[in-house]
């Protein structure tokens, strides 16, 4: 099970053996705890789940977590398969050193929300026209018909912007600093500074 919690820290650049530069997102690599592990008899699937950073919790997650002796401050669920399960214990600590240098993850993380946004920023509308008479500069334009007489869901119209999660297929891993606790992950990784990022080794 290839899986890690990490926190972005922000963008930088490597110059790599051949002299060109590659732009590098830097994630912090705390150590992970196994806090849960679920199975197919009791739970219904495979999954592990893992806590991250620490704070203080109320009763019923100290509950939880008692069995892990940690406080997480953040968790998540990762579907594994059978053969894993006997390696896995809870309580145990999962690091950076998981990952090789070359190999590829997927990053899934929370974008960065913008607000209220029309059509042309949302969507990539086309504006309207700014010659004499037009007036439809940045309107969406016609939405629906006489018939059904409502709009469809799903219909693409001005309105909330970002802040979704969007997971981002197939990085390269350029650099693993396990004295410091950071993974270099190669381009753009979704998500402000300071945000939880969630790397899974790629299939």
């Amino acid at each position: 099970m290839k899986a890690l919690l990490t926190r972005k820290l922000g963008m930088t650049s490597l110059i790599s053996e051949d002299g060109s530069t590659v732009s590098v997102t830097l994630l912090t690599a705390k150590a992970n705890t196994i806090t849960q592990i679920k199975n197919l008899e009791k739970d219904g699937y495979n999954a592990v789940q893992l806590g991250f950073e620490e704070k203080k919790n109320g009763k019923a997650q100290t509950g939880h977590l008692r069995a892990a002796k940690t406080s997480a401050k953040a968790m998540r669920e990762f579907s594994i398969i059978d053969d894993e399960l006997p390696n896995l214990n809870i309580g145990d600590q999962i690091n950076a050193d998981i990952f090789e240098v070359g190999e590829h993850v997927n990053v899934t993380g929370v974008s960065k929300g913008k607000g209220f946004a029309g059509t042309i920023k949302r969507h990539g509308f086309h504006r309207g026209r700014k010659t004499h008479g037009g007036r439809s500069y940045r309107r969406p334009g016609s939405i629906g018909s006489m018939y059904p007489q409502r709009i469809f869901p799903g219909k693409k119209m001005a309105g909330h912007m970002g802040h979704t999660q969007v997971t981002t297929k197939n990085l390269r891993i350029a650099l693993i600093d396990n004295d410091n606790g950071i993974i270099g992950v190669e381009g753009a990784v979704p998500g402000p500074k300071k945000g939880l990022v969630l790397l899974k080794g790629a299939k």
